[in-house]
């Protein structure tokens, strides 16, 4: 079956928090918005159809994971990323995010060090910060268009960590970390005590001509050591049905965490969320991926060369996962991030994330998402066209 990415979806005046969360926050309804990593693609007809199929029950009653839930991560996750897990090792979460905070309030203590390595996505520092935990950065370096980790800092800064979160693959960076930076990251980390907690909800839209390497894949150090949280959600556009889950292959650490999950009441998700995964973890879902992500790298290889063109100042990094791509703005001619936003909002018209939301490294970027209709995605680069002429940039 071929999909249509290029049908344009009416979201205004639909509780979207990308259109009218920002429309009502700035006051005005002119501005493009390229922020919230949710795609303005339809969301695949399997999902749909999963929806659909549970409200002919006609009842919304209290649901529970059902066998098949499991059976459809065991073999996606054997499939399409050679990991081999058990349903013992898988737990549901009520999100990433949410999952997050509740493996750090479960695996460490008020006043403990957690190591994060930004510009990273935002909510980890907020939520170290909120549970009285101390933070400890270990900054990426931008190297010929993408990130690379500093393990000389790294090594310093681990000794009194009790847990570090890796990005893999990176946002907002896009970065696809390879097998031996990850085994030297999981090398040290098993050295010197400390657990990973490892973010890969953008795993399965790593680009094609990219590897994405599961952490606990790269050596039995990482094994030992790591929870993995991943979810359908971001690549196959449903993340208001919330439904991600992780996965433990340590027993001990396993039953630490999900002793407090079910102690916590989060193991029964809403009663869309098991079918959805199910309905995506398919090979009519696998084919929908590839086929959004053929779209995808599309529109990034044509930001990239509009911007080459048109915008020569303004520089992506290279992406090789997700749809979001990190602009660098170093060489604009603007003093701070809000002269930068500035430019983006006002004079453009565009709003994107603004890049020292993800840390100070941050703050010469934008973060743009680009999973669009390739005729919405065109006219939002000749309005940043006209603003970078204006300026004289």
């Amino acid at each position: 079956m071929l999909y249509n990415f290029d049908k344009h979806i009416e979201r205004t005046g639909t509780d979207s928090l990308k259109y009218d969360v920002l429309f009502n926050m700035l006051g005005r309804s002119d501005v493009t918005p390229l922020w919230v990593a949710d795609m303005d693609f339809e969301t695949p007809p399997f999902v749909m159809r999963a929806i659909s199929k549970r409200l002919k029950q006609q009842i919304l009653g209290y649901t529970m994971p059902p066998g098949t839930f499991y059976q459809s991560i065991i073999n996606w996750m054997q499939r399409r990323h050679s990991v081999n897990l058990k349903e013992e090792e898988i737990h549901f979460l009520p999100g990433i995010v949410p999952a997050v905070h509740h493996a750090i309030c479960a695996l460490t203590d008020k006043g403990d060090r957690v190591l994060i390595q930004p510009p990273v996505y935002h909510p980890f520092g907020h939520i170290i910060d909120i549970n009285e935990r101390t933070r400890v950065e270990n900054p990426l370096h931008v190297v010929e268009g993408r990130f690379e980790m500093d393990f000389a800092d790294l090594e310093q800064k681990l000794p009194g960590c009790k847990m570090m979160i890796l990005c893999n693959p990176h946002n907002p960076g896009g970065t696809v970390w390879t097998p031996e930076v990850l085994q030297r990251v999981a090398h040290l980390c098993h050295k010197h005590g400390v657990m990973v907690l490892s973010d890969e909800i953008h795993s399965d839209m790593t680009h094609h001509a990219y590897q994405y390497t599961p952490f606990v894949n790269t050596c039995q150090e990482a094994r030992d050591i790591t929870i993995t949280m991943n979810a359908p959600s971001k690549a196959f556009n449903m993340p208001g049905v919330v439904v991600s889950y992780c996965y433990c292959l340590n027993p001990t650490l396993r039953r630490r965490l999900y002793t407090f999950l079910d102690q916590a009441d989060v193991a029964l998700g809403n009663i869309f969320a098991y079918g959805c995964l199910e309905a995506c973890y398919t090979a009519e879902g696998e084919d929908w991926l590839n086929q959004m992500l053929d779209y995808v790298q599309a529109n990034i290889q044509a930001v990239s060369d509009f911007l080459q063109s048109h915008c020569p100042k303004i520089k992506p990094m290279h992406t090789e996962a997700s749809f979001l791509v990190f602009l660098d703005n170093s060489a604009m001619p603007f003093a701070s991030s809000e002269e930068l936003q500035h430019f983006y909002l006002d004079q453009a018209g565009l709003y994107l994330n603004q890049g020292q939301t993800f840390g100070k490294e941050g703050a010469k970027f934008m973060r743009l998402n680009v999973a669009m209709p390739r005729a919405e995605l065109t006219a939002a680069l000749q309005k940043l066209r006209k603003a970078y002429a204006e300026i004289g940039a």
